[in-house]
């Protein structure tokens, strides 16, 4: 009975001097507690820092195979937690001998990527044809486009046609002209903002010509240059250009049927100034080589599989790469080509970033301070897009867009979304592991 008296007395005095702590209003150790998040991830062989106050608190490990604890209380040093094996565990924060946070902390396995930096000539070609414009056509009732008026939008994908599939603009002719002599309509199907819609359309002659017209102008394919931001060696999976491609007539992303990757040579720079981002002239290499295919096109770049090897001549070894998290304001280096096919580092300042939970593109601010760069290009450039961005020795996203007003700034992707869409899951092998308590 005694005993219990105690515990009672020594719970009431620890919750007193918790309460105590939070009624002496916004002081450091107290700010600097709440800020400490409910779960960390960190990689195997990582180290982060807990809190410059978290000495005021007892910390422990649930689990020190998975991480343990540095740091000392009574030396007023700073704690950290050192990641060992992949796993997952518990950091627990004592106060007067009592728990009074738990932090979840999760180890990754050691995950490396090899950065890029190189410049890509990129050859798409879509789910069927593309409608990027209407046209008018001279018939006997005026000037009319039979497309438009089956309700045809600009934007839209012609996949199929009488029950054939339409793979290529050559595909859309024979039909045209075995209406026009039947005189039978179309019977068109659309893909419309991943909506499948049904129409009818009904050539019309064209009296200047004698031919049938459907009055749309479309397209197969679209070809333009980039970056390539990351290759997987071990599945030989990349990642570049960190954003959609889109038509450059319907602004709308491009339904990807199939594509490759070139190697590619900037000829010539087009500065940028406030109002115009400018952009690389490049062309494709001459032996026109697919050194990999393109299998997603998506608002965090374009994916697929490299056939070949590729080097960036200065950065060619793989490197760990930083979670949203763990990316930080400061110094940073960019990786791109602004002479023919020579990859350079540049110096860049992240000026923001955001932690991310979930997949979003704009993850951060940076700006280029790199004088050479800015005297060459007035800053980011449009081919510039995918450029990796890395910070302390690691991988932590991609360029991605430029800012109009101010060319010398832009946004940036975290590399976890890219390699994600990419179908590399980081997560994979930490799954397999039970929590350890």
């Amino acid at each position: 009975m005694k005993g219990l008296k105690v515990d009672i007395i020594r719970r009431i005095f620890g919750a007193f001097l918790l309460v105590s702590l939070v009624l002496m209003g916004f002081c450091q150790p107290v700010r600097e507690f709440f800020s400490i998040p409910n779960q960390v991830v960190l990689f195997e062989g990582q180290r982060s820092q807990i809190s410059s106050s978290a000495p005021v608190f007892k910390v422990t490990s649930s689990n020190p195979a998975v991480f343990t604890v540095g740091g000392s209380a009574a030396k007023e040093e700073e704690l950290s937690l050192s990641a060992h094996d992949s796993g997952e565990a518990d950091m627990i924060l004592q106060l007067a001998g009592f728990p009074i946070k738990k932090v979840n902390v999760k180890v990754l396995r050691d995950f490396k990527v090899i950065p890029g930096g190189q410049s890509i000539g990129v050859k798409l070609n879509t789910k069927g044809v593309l409608v990027v414009g209407h046209h008018l056509i001279q018939t006997e009732k005026g000037k009319l486009s039979p497309g438009e008026l089956a309700g045809i939008k600009i934007g839209d994908m012609i996949t199929e046609i009488n029950g054939k599939t339409i793979e290529k603009m050559s595909d859309v002719a024979p039909f045209i002209q075995h209406s026009g002599k039947t005189g039978e309509a179309l019977d068109i199907v659309l893909l419309r903002d991943s909506k499948t819609i049904h129409t009818k359309l009904t050539p019309l002659r064209d009296k200047n010509e004698e031919s049938y017209r459907i009055g749309l102008y479309i397209r197969d394919s679209a070809a333009g240059i980039g970056t390539m931001t990351f290759i997987h060696s071990e599945s030989m999976k990349y990642g570049a250009l960190g954003h959609v491609i889109s038509d450059n007539d319907t602004r709308k992303p491009i339904q990807v049927e199939n594509g490759q990757i070139v190697r590619s040579t900037v000829t010539s720079i087009q500065k940028g100034s406030n109002g115009d981002p400018g952009e690389k002239l490049a062309r494709f290499s001459p032996d026109h080589k697919i050194i990999g295919n393109i299998t997603i096109n998506s608002p965090f770049g374009i994916f697929g599989k490299l056939n070949t090897s590729l080097t960036n001549g200065i950065m060619d070894k793989e490197m760990p790469i930083a979670l949203s998290n763990q990316v930080k304001e400061g110094p940073a280096q960019i990786l791109t080509v602004i002479d023919k096919d020579k990859v350079e580092a540049f110096d860049v300042e992240v000026v923001s970033s955001v932690p991310q939970k979930f997949p979003a593109t704009k993850g951060m601010v940076i700006k280029i301070t790199d004088k050479r760069l800015l005297e060459k290009t007035g800053g980011i450039v449009q081919g510039m897009s995918g450029s990796p961005i890395i910070q302390d020795g690691k991988l932590i996203g991609a360029v991605t867009h430029v800012f109009v007003n101010d060319p010398t700034s832009g946004y940036g992707v975290h590399i976890e979304w890219m390699l994600n869409e990419a179908g590399i899951n980081i997560y994979e092998n930490y799954n397999h592991n039970k929590k350890a308590s």
